[in-house]
């Protein structure tokens, strides 16, 4: 059967004159008349037998129905042109992966790695996109998640792959000289927003006195932390899989003795079995579990 699809080039003439509430600026957009995007619309409104503008002189107004009609053109327009551009960026002989991830964990750990996967699977290509909050992942327009274990993954397949353990550390000459075992108290303490009470559950685990916990500057993203303490602000409470390169070039130190439970853990979510996924899913899924075992067995 026969779509009744109007013409693509009336489509055009009609989000553009809608967006701009002229016919003569969406012809400058798209290089025609505005006699010529008057036709078009007139076509479009004789095919859908709806007025979409009201003619008051030489101006143009959307009526109501006009306004829905222009913002689900838009989105349709919209996604049509991301899809194009997408199937145009991929290799002929390749396959693309989109996977939604937490993004201090892709700018810190992940994509450090993504040259050993890349090495390994040239022909398939990564798309990451930044997710901070679970989501439905069917109908989502991503193959994978990286994200924490969370009861909103309920019926999904999730992979355990690290543990998210705090650790304190600060920049070198902050501690310079200081006693470790009091310097903690004294020294600015730095807060993620979303773990308010983290500084107070490691002084109860750990021992060590603090005076004013919930004391100290905040910020959103553990990204944020540890560049704060990397410029000298004070002592940030982060995940050690975040910071172990950082350690070792002794651009952060950490005098203080690990937090002792677990605060996340990261998982990789799956819409369906490892087995079951299509081969560009089940090689990237078999590396990145592989990339995790092996960071877990490091000591």
């Amino acid at each position: 059967m026969r779509r009744k699809i109007p013409s693509h080039s009336a489509l055009m003439a009609f989000e553009a004159a809608a967006r701009y509430g002229s016919f003569a600026r969406a012809a400058d957009e798209l290089t025609l008349t505005e006699g010529a995007i008057s036709r078009q619309i007139g076509r479009l409104e004789a095919f859908l037998g709806v007025t979409l503008f009201e003619r008051i002189g030489n101006r143009v107004r959307l009526r109501p129905n006009g306004e829905r009609y222009a913002a689900q053109v838009r989105e349709t327009l919209d996604r049509l042109e991301h899809d194009s551009r997408y199937l145009m960026g991929q290799p002929e002989d390749g396959a693309s992966l989109d996977i939604a991830t937490l993004p201090t964990f892709a700018t810190r750990w992940l994509i450090p790695r993504l040259k050993r996967f890349q090495e390994r699977r040239p022909n398939i290509t990564l798309h990451l996109t930044e997710r901070m909050e679970p989501f439905i992942l069917a109908g989502s327009g991503f193959d994978a998640a990286i994200h924490f274990e969370h009861p909103a993954w309920t019926g999904m397949r999730t992979h355990r792959l690290l543990h998210e353990v705090l650790v304190p550390v600060c920049h070198p000459a902050l501690i310079a000289g200081r006693n470790p075992a009091t310097a903690l108290d004294a020294l600015p303490r730095l807060h993620r927003r979303q773990n308010p009470d983290a500084w107070q559950l490691y002084a109860q685990e750990t021992g060590i006195t603090l005076t004013n916990p919930a004391i100290g500057a905040r910020y959103d993203l553990h990204a944020m932390l540890i560049e704060a303490a990397l410029a000298g602000l004070g002592v940030a409470l982060v995940p050690r899989l975040y910071i172990e390169t950082l350690l070792a070039e002794g651009r952060l130190v950490s005098p203080w003795p690990d937090g002792r439970s677990i605060s996340k853990t990261f998982c990789l979510i799956l819409p369906e079995p490892i087995r079951l996924s299509d081969g560009p899913i089940q090689a990237f899924a078999h590396w990145l579990l592989e990339e995790a075992q092996s960071a877990n067995s490091t000591p």
